[in-house]
């Protein structure tokens, strides 16, 4: 069961079969994929990609949230946390790992940092996870500044395929 939260602005809940136009048409702006992929991802992509954050609440306990607009109900973004069994080099990836995706059309007014602060203070309040961890490309200025925001800090770079990535650590924040 994926919990509901609220933050002033937002609701973050479950994925469903409603959302895989809105969660295409996310992925289909370069904003969200150019440091995530090399290309767009297909429309089946995405579908699987939804299928594979319900799969991590089941599996874990923790996964993916979608994130809508409080007032206009507007689907605008994903993030949440997962395990990926990435074998990064130098990092043991046995803790949740960090990530979002806000719409470009609602960039620029804090909806990922709002979004995140309610997902990690729902993780904080979880037995399982002492810390969590988020990737980011060095190019990502955005996501690092989110990353700082939510008290990810870097901790070392490590190699993703033919890239590097910044490995940002947060430990649990006592309530």
């Amino acid at each position: 069961m994926v919990p509901e939260l609220f933050s002033e602005r937002l609701r973050l809940r479950g994925h469903c079969a409603n959302d895989h136009a809105a969660a295409t048409d996310l992925w289909q702006q370069p904003e969200v994929y150019r440091f995530i992929l090399p290309e767009a991802p297909s429309s089946q992509d995405v579908w699987l990609r939804l299928l594979r954050y319900s799969g991590l609440w089941d599996f874990f306990g923790f996964g993916y949230w979608a994130v809508e607009e409080r007032e206009s109900e507007a689907y605008i973004g994903q993030i949440g946390f997962a395990d990926f069994r990435r074998g990064l080099v130098g990092f043991d990836t046995s803790v949740p790992e960090a990530g979002w995706v806000i719409h470009p059309r609602y960039s620029g007014r804090g909806l990922a940092t709002e979004a995140m602060r309610v997902a990690c203070d729902w993780l904080d309040r979880q037995s399982f996870a002492e810390r969590s961890f988020c990737l980011i490309d060095p190019g990502n200025l955005p996501s690092r500044r989110i990353a700082d925001k939510l008290g990810y800090r870097l901790a070392l770079t490590t190699p993703m395929g033919e890239k590097t990535a910044g490995v940002y650590l947060r430990s649990r924040v006592a309530s």
